[in-house]
């Protein structure tokens, strides 16, 4: 019985190379689909604190009957101080009256949010508001706009 003193194991170059390009390959399709789908839990935020920030403005209002004072807003352009468990939005009272409010939430930009704005009303009017960073990959405002947008494309 002969043994070949010669004889190598392993991976040619170009097989390395094959991998590597499969790989590349693969990374840029899954990598903008993680960072949508990072982005749509990101929203979440937005769209959740605003709906718990609607049923507690009517029940203020049950009780007060006047929107002043709900969330711990006083006046418009207040930061909602009922909210602390907050990342990637800031909350304000955008208009604010004994009859009416608006609640705004915008994006913090450090957080990869920024551009994106929702606002949920008295009358529970939802709008999407996008600008600048916001509606790149995708991301646009619905069309019409009467929700909020959690989905590239203006869906909502």
């Amino acid at each position: 019985m002969k043994v070949k003193m010669n004889a190598q194991s392993g991976f040619t170059l170009i097989e390395l190379m094959i991998v590597t390009v499969v790989i590349a390959i693969l990374s840029s399709i899954a990598l903008p689909a993680y960072n949508g789908y990072v982005m749509r839990g990101k929203i979440t935020e937005a769209v959740s604190k605003l709906s718990e920030g609607r049923v507690r403005m009517e029940q203020w209002f049950q009780d007060n009957r006047t929107y002043v004072g709900g969330l711990g807003c006083a006046a418009v352009g207040n930061p909602i101080t009922a909210f602390t468990d907050t990342k990637y939005f800031t909350y304000n009272c955008t208009t604010l009256t004994q009859n009416t409010y608006v609640l705004t939430a915008t994006g913090v930009a450090g957080q990869g949010m920024g551009g994106f704005s929702y606002t949920i009303s008295d009358t529970n009017a939802k709008t999407t508001a996008m600008t600048g960073a916001a509606l790149t990959g995708g991301w646009t405002d619905p069309n019409p706009n009467t929700c909020w947008a959690t989905k590239k494309g203006g869906l909502c």
